[in-house]
């Protein structure tokens, strides 16, 4: 985390920026699901007082990525898989309607230059396995995209919804997607707005955005501690004649 902090020295107020570390902390998985936070501990080990780290435990809350349970403390919340599933459908449905906005209208020569250099930037992250930092040329490749076609408002909403579909998407790569699967589905959302295919784009980005329909019941399986378990619908008895 101290790692996060330095990098992050810019992002301006400190409770912006403890909230920034924390959250990104969660979803790289530095602070694992359930484990339990400590107020008096972050406060030593930013430099900072309690009142920024209380507030950010408030935000992180309403993100859905703690849990504040009175008397007992505050714990990182375990992956919901329907949570998981409500985000990827929303974030669906926002990002393939961006995409076909973006190849309706066209995108400027400059954002278009910016796409293809963040991709190119994404291939160099496959041989040295960098997996942190494709992960945050994703994130950027999805912000420029939306950026360029005029839809901030959308990536504001893909953002608010996708906490918990982040850390599945960080878990999910390498261990269920490799990356340069998620490339290619990348150059082919680019590739369709170029040539201003509208339904290509559309279709090239709904595949993408399902990828993790197809990685998520494998890391389940695989890291079951990480995940709430699902819950079984009570039996309903048959009424009595």
């Amino acid at each position: 985390m101290q790692a996060l902090w330095q990098e992050m020295r810019d992002e301006g107020a400190v409770r912006q920026r403890l909230y920034t570390v924390l959250r990104q902390s969660i979803i790289r998985m530095v602070l694992a699901p359930g484990q339990a936070l400590s107020e008096k501990e972050l406060a030593e080990t930013f430099s900072v007082s309690r009142q920024p780290v209380r507030e950010a435990f408030i935000r992180l809350s309403e993100a859905g990525l703690v849990e504040v349970r009175p008397q007992r403390g505050t714990f990182v919340v375990k992956i919901s898989q329907q949570a998981v599933l409500e985000a990827r459908f929303v974030r669906e449905a926002v990002e393939v309607a961006v995409a076909r906005e973006a190849a309706s209208k066209g995108l400027s020569d400059r954002t278009l230059a910016e796409l293809h250099e963040l991709i190119a930037r994404q291939r160099r992250c496959i041989e040295p396995a960098d997996h942190d930092r494709f992960f945050l040329l994703d994130e950027e490749f999805h912000r420029t995209l939306s950026l360029g076609a005029g839809q901030q408002t959308a990536w504001k909403v893909a953002e608010e919804v996708k906490a918990q579909l982040d850390r599945v998407r960080y878990l999910s790569v390498p261990e269920s997607t490799p990356l340069d699967k998620l490339i290619a589905q990348h150059q082919a959302i680019v590739d369709a707005i170029e040539r201003r295919d509208a339904d290509a784009a559309a279709e090239a980005m709904r595949v993408h955005q399902c990828e993790i329909l197809q990685s998520l019941p494998d890391l389940v399986s695989r890291f079951p501690e990480m995940f709430q378990s699902a819950l079984i619908p009570p039996l309903v008895e048959e009424s009595q004649a």
